[in-house]
């Protein structure tokens, strides 16, 4: 792949994207094109190989290919600006603002083609779960590069853009559940006598184990489950006090909790919230 890509922010998430996509080979760190308002940030990103300048415009001048809107919601708007104001941009504008509907943007910054993306934390390691809807202008030819950029960090999906405040309840606020999971894993092992450093390590690795077996055999997780839980004996005792405690339950209400609050934090009233989706 050639020509450059451009990034206005370079937090964690974009950093890991950059990482991701420069480690699979799409793009090396000169063709990265980056501005960021803060000096540290611009430095370290410097020290990468990476364009770096203190200005929006520049990087829509610069990259061809992709532009990354990567900043935080509250300067969405101010970086739109320059965008649309970038006569000669034909890149595709690629937003990961969470909250910002494709309709905000495209009102921001018309004639854009733009794509709206939810990713999640674990980028920082490259095993994201992220999903994306096309905007109105948005071409077959973006659709392949944004997948492409974004599977070189983990996995994506496309999906219509009012299931993305779903896609947020589920793996984008996922880790957090998962991470509290774990650390009660963790906990658990502590009780029966297990130091924490191994507890933990134990933990972490089961889920992670198990994972790796839901996505590798393409089984129901049910179907795993059962596979563990012999008649009478140790996992069936846990699971039903997990089901004691409401685990499936909570979980599932986790969930809906967190799509419910990004559609509230997107402007979806509450009235269309309930009657529409029915959270």
């Amino acid at each position: 792949m050639a020509n450059t890509i451009g990034f206005i922010g370079t937090g964690a998430m974009a950093s890991s994207l950059i990482g991701g996509i420069i480690g699979k080979g799409l793009y090396t760190p000169d063709q990265i094109q980056c501005s960021d308002p803060y000096p540290p940030a611009r430095e370290a990103a410097s020290k990468k190989g990476y364009n770096v300048s203190e200005s929006n415009s520049i990087v829509c001048t610069n990259a061809k290919d992709a532009v990354f809107l990567a900043v935080k919601p509250n300067c969405v708007m101010s970086a739109c600006k320059d965008i649309a104001e970038a006569e000669q941009l034909d890149a595709v504008i690629v937003s990961i603002a969470a909250g910002v509907t494709l309709e905000a943007l495209e009102n921001a910054m018309p004639g854009k083609r733009i794509v709206r993306v939810m990713p999640n934390t674990p980028c920082l390691v490259g095993e994201a779960a992220s999903g994306f809807s096309l905007g109105t202008l948005a071409t077959n030819e973006d659709r392949k590069l944004v997948k492409k950029l974004l599977d070189a960090v983990g996995v994506s999906v496309e999906v219509p853009e009012n299931l993305l405040n779903a896609v947020t309840g589920l793996s984008g606020s996922g880790p957090a559940y998962v991470f509290q999971f774990i650390e009660a894993l963790s906990d658990g092992g502590v009780r029966a006598g297990l130091p924490r450093q191994v507890a933990t390590m134990l933990a972490a690795q089961t889920v992670k184990g198990a994972a790796e077996m839901v996505l590798n055999t393409g089984k129901h997780p049910g179907e795993l489950k059962d596979g563990v839980t012999s008649p009478g004996g140790t996992t069936i005792a846990g699971v039903e006090a997990l089901e004691k405690g409401g685990f499936r339950a909570s979980t599932i209400s986790a969930v809906t909790a967190a799509t419910k609050r990004s559609m509230q934090l997107g402007g979806v009233p509450d009235e269309e919230i309930s009657n529409r989706y029915g959270l």
